[in-house]
Protein backbone atom coordinates (compact mmCIF):
# COMPACT_ATOMS: atom_id res chain seq x y z
CA UNK A 1 0.00 0.00 0.00
CA UNK A 2 1.80 3.72 -1.02
CA UNK A 3 1.67 5.92 1.82
CA UNK A 4 -0.08 8.85 1.63
CA UNK A 5 1.74 11.63 0.76
CA UNK A 6 2.80 14.12 3.49
CA UNK A 7 1.31 17.80 3.71
CA UNK A 8 4.06 20.19 3.15
CA UNK A 9 5.09 21.54 6.99
CA UNK A 10 6.27 24.64 5.35
CA UNK A 11 2.51 25.82 4.27
CA UNK A 12 0.62 24.38 7.22
CA UNK A 13 3.27 26.88 9.08
CA UNK A 14 1.93 29.87 6.79
CA UNK A 15 -1.41 29.00 7.32
CA UNK A 16 -0.67 28.79 11.57
CA UNK A 17 1.16 31.95 10.71
CA UNK A 18 -1.11 33.76 9.07
CA UNK A 19 -4.11 33.00 11.82
CA UNK A 20 -2.03 34.48 14.51
CA UNK A 21 -1.37 37.73 12.58
CA UNK A 22 -5.08 38.04 12.08
CA UNK A 23 -5.66 37.22 16.06
CA UNK A 24 -2.77 39.71 16.72
CA UNK A 25 -4.79 42.37 14.48
CA UNK A 26 -8.13 41.80 16.20
CA UNK A 27 -6.38 41.84 19.69
CA UNK A 28 -5.19 45.35 18.89
CA UNK A 29 -8.29 46.53 16.72
CA UNK A 30 -10.63 45.53 19.73
CA UNK A 31 -8.64 47.60 21.94
CA UNK A 32 -9.08 50.63 19.98
CA UNK A 33 -12.89 50.17 20.59
CA UNK A 34 -13.74 48.78 17.11
CA UNK A 35 -15.90 45.98 17.26
CA UNK A 36 -17.26 42.90 14.46
CA UNK A 37 -19.68 43.21 12.16
CA UNK A 38 -21.00 41.04 9.97
CA UNK A 39 -21.09 41.58 5.75
CA UNK A 40 -24.06 39.46 4.45
CA UNK A 41 -23.26 38.41 1.04
CA UNK A 42 -26.46 36.92 -1.24
CA UNK A 43 -27.17 33.38 -0.31
CA UNK A 44 -29.93 30.84 -2.30
CA UNK A 45 -31.68 27.22 -0.98
CA UNK A 46 -34.59 25.73 -1.14
CA UNK A 47 -37.87 25.17 -0.18
CA UNK A 48 -36.92 23.61 2.80
CA UNK A 49 -33.39 24.69 3.70
CA UNK A 50 -31.39 27.77 2.52
CA UNK A 51 -27.40 28.72 2.46
CA UNK A 52 -26.48 31.35 4.47
CA UNK A 53 -22.95 33.47 3.42
CA UNK A 54 -21.62 36.18 5.15
CA UNK A 55 -17.93 37.10 6.84
CA UNK A 56 -17.21 38.59 10.44
CA UNK A 57 -14.56 41.64 9.93
CA UNK A 58 -13.60 44.42 12.12
CA UNK A 59 -13.80 46.84 9.27
CA UNK A 60 -10.98 50.34 9.80
CA UNK A 61 -13.26 53.43 11.08
CA UNK A 62 -14.65 55.57 8.27
CA UNK A 63 -13.96 58.95 7.91
CA UNK A 64 -17.58 59.82 8.92
CA UNK A 65 -17.16 57.79 11.97
CA UNK A 66 -19.15 54.88 10.47
CA UNK A 67 -17.63 51.10 10.56
CA UNK A 68 -20.33 49.76 7.97
CA UNK A 69 -18.36 47.17 6.20
CA UNK A 70 -20.65 47.65 2.94
CA UNK A 71 -19.36 51.43 2.89
CA UNK A 72 -15.68 50.08 2.73
CA UNK A 73 -14.45 51.01 -1.31
CA UNK A 74 -11.13 49.39 -2.59
CA UNK A 75 -8.10 48.91 -0.58
CA UNK A 76 -9.90 49.12 2.66
CA UNK A 77 -11.90 45.98 2.59
CA UNK A 78 -8.81 44.27 2.28
CA UNK A 79 -7.59 45.31 5.71
CA UNK A 80 -10.33 45.20 7.65
CA UNK A 81 -9.17 42.75 10.11
CA UNK A 82 -11.35 39.29 10.09
CA UNK A 83 -12.20 37.84 12.95
CA UNK A 84 -11.82 33.86 13.04
CA UNK A 85 -14.29 31.19 14.75
CA UNK A 86 -16.58 34.74 15.30
CA UNK A 87 -20.36 33.27 16.86
CA UNK A 88 -22.98 34.51 14.92
CA UNK A 89 -26.71 34.29 15.44
CA UNK A 90 -28.77 33.98 12.13
CA UNK A 91 -32.98 34.77 12.47
CA UNK A 92 -35.15 32.66 10.26
CA UNK A 93 -38.52 33.32 9.83
CA UNK A 94 -38.56 33.85 13.78
CA UNK A 95 -36.29 30.57 14.39
CA UNK A 96 -33.00 31.58 15.88
CA UNK A 97 -29.64 29.64 14.76
CA UNK A 98 -25.96 30.05 16.64
CA UNK A 99 -23.59 29.43 14.07
CA UNK A 100 -19.61 29.68 14.03
CA UNK A 101 -17.52 31.30 11.04
CA UNK A 102 -14.09 29.58 10.20
CA UNK A 103 -10.81 30.78 10.82
CA UNK A 104 -11.11 33.32 8.29
CA UNK A 105 -14.28 34.15 9.42
CA UNK A 106 -16.13 33.23 6.17
CA UNK A 107 -19.61 32.11 6.95
CA UNK A 108 -21.05 29.89 4.73
CA UNK A 109 -23.75 27.37 6.36
CA UNK A 110 -26.41 25.68 5.60
CA UNK A 111 -29.82 26.16 7.64
CA UNK A 112 -33.19 24.66 7.84
CA UNK A 113 -36.06 26.69 6.81
CA UNK A 114 -39.60 26.40 5.58
CA UNK A 115 -39.73 29.52 2.50
CA UNK A 116 -41.82 30.68 0.19
CA UNK A 117 -40.01 30.84 -2.96
CA UNK A 118 -37.92 34.31 -4.24
CA UNK A 119 -35.83 36.50 -2.48
CA UNK A 120 -36.86 36.19 1.24
CA UNK A 121 -34.71 38.42 4.16
CA UNK A 122 -33.23 36.89 7.47
CA UNK A 123 -30.75 38.90 10.13
CA UNK A 124 -27.51 38.38 11.33
CA UNK A 125 -25.91 39.62 14.39
CA UNK A 126 -22.30 38.82 15.83
CA UNK A 127 -21.35 39.52 19.66
CA UNK A 128 -25.10 40.55 20.87
CA UNK A 129 -24.41 43.65 18.11
CA UNK A 130 -27.14 45.17 15.64
CA UNK A 131 -29.19 42.55 13.75
CA UNK A 132 -28.07 43.61 9.82
CA UNK A 133 -30.73 42.08 7.12
CA UNK A 134 -29.58 39.71 4.08
CA UNK A 135 -31.36 37.72 1.56
CA UNK A 136 -31.57 34.60 0.01
CA UNK A 137 -32.97 33.30 -3.16
CA UNK A 138 -35.58 30.32 -2.58
CA UNK A 139 -36.09 28.10 -5.73
CA UNK A 140 -39.28 26.63 -5.79
CA UNK A 141 -39.63 22.76 -6.31
CA UNK A 142 -40.84 22.62 -9.70
CA UNK A 143 -37.96 25.10 -11.20
CA UNK A 144 -35.66 23.06 -14.11
CA UNK A 145 -33.93 25.91 -15.17
CA UNK A 146 -30.80 28.15 -13.80
CA UNK A 147 -27.71 30.57 -14.88
CA UNK A 148 -24.36 30.69 -13.48
CA UNK A 149 -22.11 33.46 -14.33
CA UNK A 150 -18.46 33.97 -14.04
CA UNK A 151 -17.70 37.96 -13.01
CA UNK A 152 -14.46 38.38 -14.60
CA UNK A 153 -14.21 39.31 -18.08
CA UNK A 154 -17.43 37.87 -18.47
CA UNK A 155 -20.01 40.12 -16.51
CA UNK A 156 -17.46 42.95 -15.50
CA UNK A 157 -14.06 43.70 -17.31
CA UNK A 158 -10.78 43.44 -14.81
CA UNK A 159 -7.97 41.72 -16.86
CA UNK A 160 -7.67 39.72 -13.72
CA UNK A 161 -5.12 37.07 -15.02
CA UNK A 162 -3.01 39.81 -14.77
CA UNK A 163 -1.69 40.19 -11.34
CA UNK A 164 -0.52 43.43 -11.72
CA UNK A 165 -3.94 44.83 -13.26
CA UNK A 166 -6.11 42.39 -10.72
CA UNK A 167 -4.26 44.23 -7.73
CA UNK A 168 -4.72 47.85 -9.14
CA UNK A 169 -8.47 46.32 -9.88
CA UNK A 170 -9.22 44.59 -6.52
CA UNK A 171 -7.10 47.52 -4.18
CA UNK A 172 -7.56 50.64 -5.49
CA UNK A 173 -10.07 50.89 -7.65
CA UNK A 174 -14.08 51.27 -7.31
CA UNK A 175 -17.11 49.77 -8.92
CA UNK A 176 -17.57 53.42 -10.79
CA UNK A 177 -13.85 52.75 -12.35
CA UNK A 178 -14.84 49.37 -13.40
CA UNK A 179 -16.26 48.80 -17.30
CA UNK A 180 -19.35 46.28 -17.90
CA UNK A 181 -19.09 43.79 -20.78
CA UNK A 182 -21.54 45.60 -23.41
CA UNK A 183 -24.78 43.79 -23.19
CA UNK A 184 -24.46 41.08 -20.48
CA UNK A 185 -26.50 42.42 -17.86
CA UNK A 186 -29.48 42.57 -21.09
CA UNK A 187 -28.34 38.62 -21.61
CA UNK A 188 -28.96 37.68 -18.26
CA UNK A 189 -32.16 39.44 -17.62
CA UNK A 190 -33.79 38.51 -20.06
CA UNK A 191 -32.58 34.61 -19.27
CA UNK A 192 -34.19 35.00 -15.49
CA UNK A 193 -37.16 36.73 -17.21
CA UNK A 194 -37.97 34.28 -19.54
CA UNK A 195 -37.85 31.65 -16.75
CA UNK A 196 -39.05 32.46 -13.78
CA UNK A 197 -38.05 31.54 -10.75
CA UNK A 198 -35.08 30.72 -12.10
CA UNK A 199 -31.67 30.99 -9.86
CA UNK A 200 -29.26 33.59 -10.74
CA UNK A 201 -25.54 32.37 -9.15
CA UNK A 202 -22.13 34.75 -9.51
CA UNK A 203 -19.32 32.42 -9.73
CA UNK A 204 -16.17 34.05 -9.24
CA UNK A 205 -12.61 33.14 -8.03
CA UNK A 206 -12.38 36.63 -6.36
CA UNK A 207 -11.92 37.79 -2.47
CA UNK A 208 -14.79 37.94 -0.28
CA UNK A 209 -13.39 41.05 0.53
CA UNK A 210 -14.66 42.90 -2.93
CA UNK A 211 -18.09 41.60 -2.60
CA UNK A 212 -19.63 44.70 -1.09
CA UNK A 213 -17.76 46.75 -4.65
CA UNK A 214 -19.09 43.55 -6.68
CA UNK A 215 -23.20 43.80 -5.39
CA UNK A 216 -22.88 47.69 -5.92
CA UNK A 217 -21.33 47.35 -9.28
CA UNK A 218 -24.11 45.24 -10.35
CA UNK A 219 -27.08 47.16 -9.28
CA UNK A 220 -25.91 49.90 -10.96
CA UNK A 221 -25.81 48.16 -14.14
CA UNK A 222 -28.51 46.70 -13.90
CA UNK A 223 -27.42 43.08 -13.65
CA UNK A 224 -30.12 40.42 -12.28
CA UNK A 225 -29.72 39.69 -8.77
CA UNK A 226 -28.33 36.45 -7.67
CA UNK A 227 -26.40 34.54 -5.36
CA UNK A 228 -22.34 35.43 -4.54
CA UNK A 229 -20.08 32.34 -4.56
CA UNK A 230 -16.62 33.83 -4.36
CA UNK A 231 -13.44 32.39 -2.28
CA UNK A 232 -10.80 33.92 0.44
CA UNK A 233 -7.71 33.81 -0.33
CA UNK A 234 -4.63 32.81 1.45
CA UNK A 235 -2.90 29.87 2.74
CA UNK A 236 -5.06 26.44 3.39
CA UNK A 237 -3.97 23.36 5.07
CA UNK A 238 -2.30 21.83 2.09
CA UNK A 239 -1.47 24.97 -0.53
CA UNK A 240 0.03 28.65 -0.70
CA UNK A 241 -3.37 30.12 -2.06
CA UNK A 242 -6.72 28.30 -2.70
CA UNK A 243 -7.39 27.44 -6.10
CA UNK A 244 -10.02 28.97 -8.24
CA UNK A 245 -10.42 26.38 -10.60
CA UNK A 246 -11.20 24.06 -7.78
CA UNK A 247 -13.72 26.92 -6.07
CA UNK A 248 -15.66 26.79 -9.30
CA UNK A 249 -15.29 23.19 -9.99
CA UNK A 250 -16.89 22.10 -6.40
CA UNK A 251 -19.25 24.65 -6.67
CA UNK A 252 -20.73 23.57 -9.48
CA UNK A 253 -20.85 20.06 -8.62
CA UNK A 254 -22.56 20.96 -4.95
CA UNK A 255 -25.15 22.62 -7.32
CA UNK A 256 -25.34 19.77 -9.40
CA UNK A 257 -26.12 17.51 -5.79
CA UNK A 258 -28.53 20.78 -4.36
CA UNK A 259 -30.75 20.60 -7.05
CA UNK A 260 -30.95 17.18 -9.35
CA UNK A 261 -33.65 18.73 -11.00
CA UNK A 262 -32.08 22.11 -13.01
CA UNK A 263 -30.20 22.08 -15.60
CA UNK A 264 -27.73 25.37 -15.76
CA UNK A 265 -27.10 27.66 -18.85
CA UNK A 266 -23.27 28.41 -17.79
CA UNK A 267 -21.79 31.41 -18.71
CA UNK A 268 -18.05 32.54 -18.86
CA UNK A 269 -15.39 33.92 -21.31
CA UNK A 270 -12.20 32.63 -22.89
CA UNK A 271 -9.86 34.19 -20.31
CA UNK A 272 -9.12 31.66 -17.93
CA UNK A 273 -10.12 27.96 -17.40
CA UNK A 274 -14.35 28.46 -18.17
CA UNK A 275 -14.11 26.58 -21.06
CA UNK A 276 -11.73 23.80 -19.25
CA UNK A 277 -13.75 23.93 -15.83
CA UNK A 278 -17.47 23.77 -17.91
CA UNK A 279 -16.68 21.20 -19.91
CA UNK A 280 -15.62 18.57 -17.17
CA UNK A 281 -18.84 19.43 -15.63
CA UNK A 282 -21.04 19.06 -18.70
CA UNK A 283 -19.35 15.29 -19.13
CA UNK A 284 -20.22 14.55 -15.53
CA UNK A 285 -23.56 15.90 -14.95
CA UNK A 286 -24.92 16.17 -19.01
CA UNK A 287 -28.33 16.33 -17.79
CA UNK A 288 -27.72 19.43 -15.12
CA UNK A 289 -26.45 21.58 -18.37
CA UNK A 290 -29.01 23.61 -20.73
CA UNK A 291 -26.07 25.18 -22.33
CA UNK A 292 -22.83 26.37 -22.71
CA UNK A 293 -21.84 30.22 -23.31
CA UNK A 294 -18.54 31.37 -23.94
CA UNK A 295 -17.95 35.49 -23.83
CA UNK A 296 -14.53 35.58 -26.25
CA UNK A 297 -12.41 38.58 -24.95
CA UNK A 298 -11.53 41.48 -27.55
CA UNK A 299 -8.26 41.56 -28.99
CA UNK A 300 -7.41 44.30 -26.20
CA UNK A 301 -8.11 42.42 -23.41
CA UNK A 302 -6.63 39.41 -24.73
CA UNK A 303 -3.50 41.41 -24.07
CA UNK A 304 -4.14 42.39 -20.64
CA UNK A 305 -5.39 38.50 -20.01
CA UNK A 306 -2.29 37.46 -20.56
CA UNK A 307 -3.88 35.54 -23.87
CA UNK A 308 -6.89 33.48 -24.44
CA UNK A 309 -7.37 30.01 -23.44
CA UNK A 310 -8.40 28.01 -26.76
CA UNK A 311 -11.59 26.81 -26.67
CA UNK A 312 -11.97 22.92 -27.70
CA UNK A 313 -14.24 21.70 -30.31
CA UNK A 314 -17.48 21.23 -28.89
CA UNK A 315 -19.34 20.23 -32.43
CA UNK A 316 -19.87 16.57 -31.14
CA UNK A 317 -20.73 17.75 -27.29
CA UNK A 318 -24.01 16.31 -25.70
CA UNK A 319 -24.95 19.88 -24.73
CA UNK A 320 -25.24 23.02 -26.85
CA UNK A 321 -22.32 25.29 -27.17
CA UNK A 322 -21.95 28.68 -28.16
CA UNK A 323 -19.95 32.00 -28.24
CA UNK A 324 -19.84 35.24 -29.19
CA UNK A 325 -18.04 38.76 -28.18
CA UNK A 326 -20.35 40.52 -26.39
CA UNK A 327 -24.13 40.10 -24.75
CA UNK A 328 -25.71 40.89 -28.26
CA UNK A 329 -23.88 38.19 -30.05
CA UNK A 330 -24.75 36.01 -27.30
CA UNK A 331 -28.13 36.62 -27.09
CA UNK A 332 -28.31 35.56 -31.34
CA UNK A 333 -26.87 32.53 -30.81
CA UNK A 334 -28.68 31.52 -27.78
CA UNK A 335 -31.95 32.40 -29.67
CA UNK A 336 -30.88 30.38 -32.36
CA UNK A 337 -30.89 27.28 -30.11
CA UNK A 338 -34.27 28.58 -28.98
CA UNK A 339 -32.93 28.96 -25.34
CA UNK A 340 -34.42 32.92 -25.70
CA UNK A 341 -37.20 34.31 -27.42
CA UNK A 342 -38.01 37.76 -29.11
CA UNK A 343 -34.64 38.66 -29.78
Amino acid sequence: MTAPRPVPLKVLWLARLERRFHAWRERRARRRGLVPEVAAFPGYGSQTWVRVLGRVMIPPKARNGSDAYAGVRGWRSFVAVPVGFAQVTIVIDGVTHDVVADRGGVLDTVLPATLAPGWRTLTMSVEGGEPIETRVFVVADDVRFGVVSDVDDTVMVTALPRPLVAAWNSFVLNEHARQPVPGMAVLLERLVQQHPGAPMIYLSTGAWNVAPTLARFLRRHLFPAGGMLLTDWGPTHDRWFRSGREHKADNLARLAREFPQITWLLVGDDGQHDDEIYTAFASAHPANVAAVVIRRLTPAEAVLAGGRTMVDDHSAATVPWVTGDDGAALMERLASIGLLHDV
